[in-house]
């Protein structure tokens, strides 16, 4: 019976792919979604607890010709009607949201360390807005491309595409047209979401175009600046004794950022000792334990340092897999460093996207996990002072979260930037209460606070 209806959704899928509306003032695809809602609709998650809300996942094709299409998960709230939409994107580039921000992060579960079961998140986005996870880009989880996912991917391909999906996703729900949206994701997010948003903005000036009302975005130890994210590294791991003064000094003599071309092979030299003497830390993280076989029970911990490997076993069982509406030949090979070649030295900034958003009506944050070395709090505070700096409105003070201080924050003119304390690279990964503070204080558009509360 089950197959039946695989094969009947799949039939249905390609009929409606066949239907393309266009216009002349369209300018990305857009197909028929009729049906496509109740077919994505999840009945229920292997080993799932029992929840009140409504979770969907399926494919939305954004290139019929070249056999293109995203994969997506979407988790409303228990009471979707009054709350926005949130789109969260993970970075790499090559990482899978579905992987790591939905059972990882923000997602309304965590797999236990079985791979076969899960366990609710208190912590879950969705408990305050809609989420909506995207595999992006094509070749990352579940989405796929028959005829171009070996090709060079670029930004603003990226842009392209994801733009694409949203509308005709937009078209499959369309009760969330008239929502405020809000753009989230981490790391090598720091391209994709603001590109995202201007072009977004752009195309909400086009007549006839469908209109998506963002309200703001918000970027976690983002890579937005070639030149500043390196210098804010080895300056990072200096301050945190995790290298040598003369090493440091041997790169601060030796090393200039401000291209791929000029960084010579001294430069490569001493940074290689860098890596050498900081030994087998977990970058992501400075100070959490590495998965290995002696790791403890998450019960123990506050995270699990083996997520990564449960995720994988819990994602590539067939009956999960089923449930999804995943392809029947799909798997995720790794949650992130997939085989994609990607040209990620074509755009070395996106400073100048974010000083065109700054001065365009949304919301503009950008958070950091202040313990994570991948691109760490010193890179992102260099990459802000690129900005201008931008004038202070609100000075930096501490705010609160479960009765201790949960980070820092300062407000700028038209620009938040907030830390996190004792987070690494994946913020709400490892401080998902603190995570949950500072995402209520940024889709109510207010900052978070600053007294102790009991």
């Amino acid at each position: 019976m089950k197959m039946k209806k695989s094969a009947a959704v799949f039939i249905l899928f390609l009929l409606c792919s066949l239907a393309m509306v266009q216009s002349e003032y369209s300018p990305v695809y857009i197909g028929s979604q009729e049906g496509f809602k109740e077919a994505d609709k999840i009945s229920s998650l292997p080993g799932q607890p029992l929840v009140n809300f409504d979770q969907f996942s399926g494919y939305v094709t954004i290139d019929p010709s070249a056999g293109r299409a995203f994969f997506y998960y979407f988790a409303e709230s228990e009471d979707p009607s009054n709350k926005p939409l949130v789109l969260w994107i993970n970075g790499g580039p090559t990482c899978s949201s579905l992987g790591i921000g939905a059972f990882e992060e923000i997602g309304p579960f965590r797999v236990n360390r079985s791979g076969k079961t899960l366990a609710q998140n208190e912590f879950a986005w969705n408990n305050l807005a809609n989420i909506l996870f995207l595999e992006s880009p094509v070749g990352v989880g579940f989405s796929y491309s028959n005829t171009s996912s070996n090709d060079v991917i670029r930004d603003t391909e990226v842009a392209l595409d994801t733009y694409a999906f949203l509308v005709n996703w937009l078209e499959r729900f369309p009760e969330y047209k008239t929502r405020d949206s809000f753009l989230a994701g981490e790391s090598y997010a720091g391209h994709y979401v603001p590109q995202l948003a201007q072009l977004i903005l752009n195309n909400n000036k086009i007549t006839n175009q469908t209109i998506i009302n963002l309200a703001g975005i918000a970027i976690g130890n983002p890579n937005i600046d070639y030149e500043t994210r390196l210098y804010g590294l080895y300056d990072y791991l200096s301050q945190h004794a995790l290298i040598s003064d003369e090493i440091h000094e041997g790169i601060v003599l030796n090393c200039n950022f401000s291209s791929v071309d000029t960084v010579t092979e001294d430069c490569k030299t001493v940074t290689n000792q860098a890596k050498e003497a900081r030994g087998n830390t977990y970058l992501y993280d400075l100070y959490a334990p590495l998965c290995t076989s002696f790791s403890p029970s998450p019960s123990t911990l506050d995270f699990n340092p083996c997520a990564d490997q449960d995720v994988l076993v819990y994602l590539n069982t067939p009956q999960v897999q089923e449930s999804i509406h995943a392809n029947a030949t799909a798997s995720i090979q790794g949650t992130c460093g997939l085989s994609l070649e990607f040209d990620q030295f074509l755009v070395l900034t996106v400073l100048p996207v974010i000083q065109e958003l700054m001065t365009a009506n949304i919301s503009v944050w950008i958070f950091s996990g202040d313990t994570g070395g991948v691109i760490p709090v010193t890179s992102v505070k260099y990459a802000i002072n690129q900005l201008g700096p931008p004038t202070v409105k609100t000075p930096w003070y501490p705010w609160y979260s479960q009765c201790e201080v949960g980070g820092y924050v300062v407000e700028y003119e038209n620009l938040i930037f907030l830390t996190v304390r004792g987070a690494g690279h994946f913020v709400p990964y490892y401080q998902p209460a603190r995570a949950v503070t500072f995402f209520t204080a940024f889709i109510e558009g207010k900052l978070p606070s600053p007294q102790q509360k009991n």
